[in-house]
């Protein structure tokens, strides 16, 4: 858990433009404006028959701005699961960063009960850090304009909309890319990248899910026993 909330920040990366996507397998009645906005979003794959994933129509009742939302909470959401991905399974297998997260506090100490007890375990000012975090993020995302649903590109954060904070933040660091490493790839491999990140996305979310049920329900779920 505590490996999830520091991981955090690392993956609110930055989804930089749509690209056509391949045509689409589910036929709706929409008007052509409507299919062709949903088709270029990014996404489509062999997993989905080279098109887009819609069995109960959902694209074609609801407007361009919905979509965007739609895939403004995808990305949002598999980050956070793939985040949680690796506090999980980390955690469950032992490991810890050494020293301590507060006065008196191990990480060691934190994680004595697994990763499912590791929220009760943490000192409430750190709880209120990682909040405060999330929530920071979240208002960084929400008020960047344009908006997501206004024009701007769902996911993509440049740098928290303040200067830090002396010995804790440092002013202007970017969440995403600090180091610059994607000014190198080509736009087709920064393509394959953000379509690489919602297909790990889409797994991650899947995978939590499987160990919230498996440790609510033992036995639910195979392999599935931490």
């Amino acid at each position: 858990m505590l490996a999830l909330s520091l991981s955090l920040p690392a993956f609110s990366s930055a989804l930089l433009q749509n690209a056509p996507a391949p045509q689409r397998v589910v036929s709706r009645a929409s008007s052509p404006v409507k299919m062709e906005f949903v088709d270029t979003l990014e996404g489509s794959d062999v997993e989905t028959g080279g098109g887009v994933w819609d069995p109960i129509g959902i694209s074609s009742s609801v407007s361009d701005e919905a979509m965007m939302w739609f895939r403004a909470s995808e990305l949002k959401h598999g980050r956070v699961a793939m985040a949680a991905s690796v506090g999980y399974l980390t955690t469950a297998a032992g490991f810890t960063f050494p020293g301590e997260i507060a006065k008196g506090v191990t990480f060691a100490s934190v994680n004595a009960d697994g990763p499912f007890g590791a929220w009760e375990l943490t000192p409430t000012a750190g709880k209120l850090q990682i909040v405060a975090l999330v929530l920071m993020i979240e208002w960084a995302s929400e008020t960047k304009k344009p908006h997501y649903m206004r024009g701007g590109v769902p996911g993509k954060i440049d740098q928290l909309p303040f200067d830090g904070v002396v010995g804790i933040w440092a002013p202007k660091i970017k969440l995403w890319d600090p180091l610059g490493f994607m000014g190198a790839l080509t736009e087709e491999q920064k393509a394959e990248k953000r379509k690489s990140e919602l297909k790990n996305g889409r797994l991650a979310m899947i995978g939590m899910i499987s160990f919230l049920i498996g440790h609510a329900i033992p036995g639910s779920v195979p392999a599935v026993s931490f």
